[in-house]
C-alpha cells in the first residue's frame, strides 16, 4: 500500500508539472491563433462539414476509412468514459466552473482539429511496409524535414503510453461492479479483485478479437457502435434534463460564475478550475493532442482540408453536447456535494437518483460500449506509434501487449491510471502543436485553393 501511495503521489507531481501555465497556454493560445489565423474558416463552413460526411467517397481516392467512417473512429476513441468519468473528475477536482472552461476549450478546439487532422492528411508518409499512414509522427517527418525527426519520435513513444487502454478499462469495470454487480450481490465492496481481474481477462478477450481484424474492422465496428450509442446515451440524459427543464438555469448559471470564482474549489483557486477545465477537455475531445489526426490521416481522400472540415465536428459532438449533457445530470442531481463517489460512479449515482427506473443500468450499458469501442480505436493508435518507432512489420505484435494492459487496467488504482494518462497526453500535445503552428501557412495555401475550387 505504500508503494502505492508513493506512485499515487509521483504521478500526481508529474501531470500536475506538466499541465502548468505554459502547456495551458500552448493549447488555448494555439487553438485561438488557428482560429483567428484562418478568419474563422472552421465557424463559417460547418454547413459544408456536414455535407462532406454524407459524400461517398472516391474509391481511387488513397486512404482506407471514409469521411464519416474517420469522424466515428476519432470519435470512438473520444467518447465514452472522457465524456461521463471525465466529466465527474472535472466537476469533482475542479468544481462546476471547470465545465465552462472545458467549453472554451471544445470552441477553440474546433480550429485546432481543422489544422491537425488537415496537416494528417496533406502530409502522409509510408511507413516502412510502404502503407501510407497519418498522425503528428508523419506530418513532423514530411511536413518539417529529418531534422525534426528527434520531435516525431518524441510523439510516438508518448503515444504508445498516452494510447493505453487502462483508464476506459478501469472505469468500464468499476461502473459494472458498483451498478450492477455489488447491488445485485454478485461481489462485494470489500472483496472485488478477483471480481476485476476476471472482467479485464474477459475485456482483452474482447479485444483481441477485433484487434485482429485490424483498421477496416475497426472502422466497420465504429461506425455501427458510436452513433448508435450517442444517440442512446443524448435520449437518456435528454429525457433526465428535460424532466428537470427548471433546474437546468440554475445549473448552467452555476457553472458560468464558478469559472471566474472558483468558489467550488478549496481555496477558491480560480487557476486550479480553469486548468482542470482544459486538462479533462483535452482528455475529452483530445484537439492538439494528436490521437485524432491519427484515425482521419487514414480517411479516403486526396484533398486535405475536406478531412479537416470533417474533423472539426468532433469538439462540436464531444464536448458541446455529450459533456454538457453529462455535466447537468450531476449538477442537478446535486450528488457531487453529498457523496464521496468519484469518476464513473459519481455519474451512475447521479442518473439513479434523477432516473430511478434502472437509469444507472441503462447508463452502464451504453457506456461499456461507448467504453469498448475507445479501447479498439486506442490499440490501434499505439500499434502505429510502435510501427513508427520499430518498423510496421513489427507493430502487429503490439496487440499482445495491449491485452495485457487491458487487463491491469481493470485492477490499478484510478488516481495512478488518471495521472498516468494525463501526464503522457501533455507529452504528446507538444509536438503536435508546435508541428501544427509551424505548418499552419501551408493549411491556409490549401483551404484557398479549395473554396477558389469550389
Amino acid at each position: 500500500m505504500e508503494l502505492i501511495s508513493s506512485l499515487e503521489s509521483a504521478l500526481g507531481q508529474l501531470a500536475g508539472f506538466l499541465w502548468g501555465p505554459p502547456l495551458v497556454t500552448l493549447l488555448v493560445g494555439g487553438g485561438l491563433f488557428f482560429l483567428i489565423y484562418s478568419r474563422f474558416v472552421p465557424y463559417r463552413h460547418l454547413g459544408e462539414s456536414l455535407r462532406l460526411l454524407t459524400k461517398p467517397s472516391d474509391g481511387d481516392d488513397p486512404g482506407q476509412l471514409s469521411h464519416f467512417q474517420a469522424l466515428c473512429t476519432a470519435l470512438s476513441g473520444t467518447l465514452g468514459m472522457g465524456n461521463v468519468s471525465g466529466v465527474a473528475l472535472a466537476i469533482a477536482m475542479g468544481g462546476p466552473g471547470a465545465i465552462f472552461w472545458m467549453w472554451v476549450s471544445a470552441l477553440l478546439g474546433i480550429a485546432t482539429k481543422f489544422y491537425t487532422c488537415t496537416l494528417a492528411v496533406m502530409y502522409r508518409g509510408q511507413d516502412s511496409e510502404g502503407t501510407w499512414q497519418g498522425g503528428p509522427m508523419y506530418v513532423i517527418r514530411e511536413g518539417l524535414g529529418r531534422r525534426w525527426l528527434p520531435l516525431a519520435f518524441f510523439f510516438a513513444l508518448a503515444g504508445i503510453f498516452g494510447t493505453m487502454p487502462i483508464f476506459q478499462v478501469n472505469q468500464l469495470v468499476q461502473i459494472l461492479r458498483d451498478t450492477i454487480f455489488i447491488p445485485y450481490g454478485i461481489t462485494s465492496a470489500e472483496s472485488h479483485f478477483s471480481f476485476d481481474l476476471i472482467m479485464g481477462v474477459i475485456l482483452a478477450a474482447i479485444v483481441l478479437v477485433v484487434g485482429l481484424g485490424k483498421l477496416p474492422r475497426l472502422g466497420r465496428v465504429s461506425q455501427v457502435l458510436v452513433p448508435s450509442m450517442v444517440a442512446g446515451y443524448i435520449l437518456l440524459t435528454g429525457f433526465v434534463i428535460i424532466s428537470h427543464i427548471s433546474e437546468v438555469p440554475a445549473a448552467l448559471a452555476l457553472i458560468v460564475s464558478d469559472a471566474f470564482t472558483g468558489d467550488a474549489v478549496a481555496g477558491g483557486v480560480v487557476g486550479t478550475v480553469i486548468i482542470m477545465g482544459i486538462r479533462r477537455a483535452a482528455f475529452s475531445n483530445e484537439a492538439g493532442i494528436g490521437t485524432e489526426a491519427m484515425a482521419h490521416g487514414a480517411a479516403r481522400t486526396k484533398v486535405p482540408v475536406k478531412e479537416g472540415l470533417v474533423a472539426m465536428l468532433g469538439p462540436i459532438i464531444d464536448t458541446l453536447i455529450v459533456c454538457t449533457c453529462t455535466a447537468l445530470v450531476i449538477l442537478i442531481s446535486g450528488v457531487w456535494q453529498t457523496g464521496d463517489a468519484d469518476g464513473a460512479t459519481l455519474t451512475a449515482t447521479a442518473f439513479g437518483e434523477l432516473f430511478p427506473m434502472g437509469g444507472e443500468i441503462i447508463l452502464a450499458v451504453l457506456v461499456s460500449s461507448l467504453s469498448l469501442s475507445t479501447v479498439f480505436t486506442f490499440w490501434y493508435y499505439g500499434s502505429k506509434c510502435l510501427g513508427f518507432l520499430v518498423g510496421a512489420r513489427y507493430q502487429h505484435h503490439y496487440i499482445w501487449f495491449y491485452i495485457v494492459l487491458v487487463v491491469l487496467g481493470a485492477i490499478t488504482s484510478l488516481q495512478i491510471v488518471v495521472n498516468l494518462i494525463d501526464s503522457m497526453y501533455a507529452l504528446m500535445a507538444i509536438p503536435t502543436m508546435t508541428s501544427a503552428l509551424l505548418l499552419a501557412p501551408k493549411v491556409n495555401q490549401a483551404v484557398q485553393a479549395y473554396f477558389k475550387a469550389k
